[in-house]
């Protein structure tokens, strides 16, 4: 029977076997990591592990949530809600996930293959920090085509930058690919100038500049009114959408 037990004190018996788990996996990779070695280095007994995690798997997941929780701790620091610039905003949000891929590749690795529940769900919580990041983009004109497809260009160049860096034998690495691929995502998903005037009026500015200062969190409405909220929105931006759409 898997015990749960809250991993925010870090004198847990949970957050100890996870934090010795994590620190294992850095420093001597996957196979590092056997609930043995793990339960001597967190001065607990192999049973522990099985009680609190149901299994090795279990405890995997559990570094992934860790790692997660991290990285979203990174990421909401970071977060300007309302940033002056939010081109440069999204340069400094991708520069933050390599670094944290490169920095840390094995717990980085852990996090991409995780499949438990609360893995998704932080999952989910950065990806909304990063549609956030593109709603703002769109609202000041500067979005070159589709939100969902710029999404997916910033994301599959973030992982493939950290996939190749770590690829690559370390005498051959070179930061300059980094920045090559961070600007070559920029040109992809933004304009060199903003297409919506400042002065734009009518409904599909509207809902635009709604939807770009919607919180990421719920808030006062539920996920389900918040998604459909973020819907009715998008329906009226692209009705309205005025200039081009074509994404040229």
């Amino acid at each position: 029977m898997v015990t749960r037990e809250s991993p925010a004190s870090p004198d847990s018996p949970r957050r100890r076997i996870v934090d010795a788990a994590v620190e294992l996996l850095e420093s001597g990779g996957p196979d590092a990591v056997s609930t043995r070695a793990v339960a001597a280095a967190a001065g607990m007994q192999p049973p522990a592990i099985y009680r609190l995690f149901g299994d090795k798997e279990g405890l995997i997941e559990a570094v992934a949530e860790h790692g997660y929780a991290q990285f979203l701790e990174s990421k909401r620091a970071q977060l300007d809600p309302a940033p002056q610039d939010a081109v440069e905003d999204l340069r400094r949000g991708w520069d933050m996930v390599v670094e944290f891929g490169i920095s840390r590749p094995e717990l980085f690795a852990v996090m991409n293959r995780a499949t438990g529940r609360g893995a998704d769900l932080a999952h989910r919580a950065g990806l909304e920090i990063l549609h956030g990041r593109v709603r703002r983009l769109a609202a000041g004109g500067w979005l070159r085509g589709d939100e969902e497809l710029a999404a997916q260009i910033i994301r599959a160049t973030g992982q493939g930058a950290v996939i190749t860096w770590h690829s690559t034998p370390p005498e051959r690495r070179d930061p300059a690919l980094l920045t090559a691929l961070r600007e070559a995502m920029i040109t992809a998903v933004t304009r060199a100038e903003p297409t919506v005037p400042a002065t734009e009026s009518g409904p599909g500015a509207a809902a635009r500049a709604l939807r770009a200062a919607l919180p990421d969190d719920a808030g006062v409405l539920s996920d389900a009114e918040l998604r459909l909220l973020r819907e009715w929105l998008t329906r009226l931006a692209d009705a309205g959408g005025g200039a081009d759409r074509s994404g040229a």
